[in-house]
């Protein structure tokens, strides 16, 4: 991993974020003072479970992926932060003051690394800011205990049928999984003899095709039916 200085568009970039956008110039120099550029090869973490949180980061490039090591030694992705997106802005006010999970760069990454002092005294100096980010958190409160229902109410067959569609482009039929098979049973809470049997299964009716992380979505309506139960009216 290497660390450079900000080229010319950078800041520009993170700037247009919702969070940031229209922020005053003072609020600006704050959210930019003292950030930096990570270049990071497939694979190589940016921050590990327990180090101090003094950095968040925007995605420049690539891909991150967050995750925690299983007690069986695999890997759980939770997920995979694209380019655009921030990551770990919330833990820069958690009081033990921590990362939570792993960071990893998922393909070869560019990040802009931003940094917690800066941050926080944006959110003192405008308001506006700390209320957008209260607001983002309390929509992914409300996700999780959605994920929560759905994973203890679910089959592992709806919660895979939810999970491809999630990836279809569009009305495409075409899916890439981002994930290895393991690491996506472990994400769906799920063995992965159960995923590679149900995999298994569809192909042989006739719903998918394909092998590995590339996949056709041959059975839409069938994937959609069994689904229906995680959509929700808000």
């Amino acid at each position: 991993m290497t660390k450079v200085n900000p080229t010319e568009d950078s800041p520009a970039r993170v700037l247009g974020h919702p969070l940031f956008k229209d922020a005053p110039a003072e609020v600006a120099r704050l959210l930019l003072r003292d950030a930096a550029i990570l270049h990071v090869e497939d694979g190589n973490p940016l921050f590990r479970e327990g180090e101090d949180a003094i950095e968040y980061l925007y995605v420049l490039s690539g891909g991150i992926e967050v995750m925690r090591h299983t007690q069986d030694g695999q890997d759980r992705v939770f997920h995979i932060f694209r380019v655009g997106q921030l990551l770990a802005e919330t833990a820069m006010f958690m009081t033990h003051g921590r990362y939570p999970m792993n960071a990893r760069a998922h393909g070869d990454a560019i990040a802009l690394c931003l940094k917690r002092a800066g941050l926080q005294a944006a959110c003192r100096a405008w308001p506006e800011l700390a209320m957008r980010l209260l607001a983002r958190l309390s929509d992914r409160v409300y996700q999780r205990v959605n994920e929560v229902e759905w994973l203890s109410d679910s089959t592992a067959a709806q919660r895979l049928a939810d999970y491809l569609l999630r990836l279809r482009p569009g009305e495409g039929s075409s899916v890439h999984l981002p994930l290895t098979q393991r690491q996506l049973a472990a994400n769906l809470g799920v063995r992965a003899e159960t995923l590679s049997r149900l995999l298994a299964d569809w192909v042989a009716q006739g719903r998918i095709a394909g092998a590995r992380r590339d996949w056709i979505l041959l059975d839409p309506a069938f994937l959609d039916d069994l689904a229906q139960p995680a959509r929700r009216s808000f």
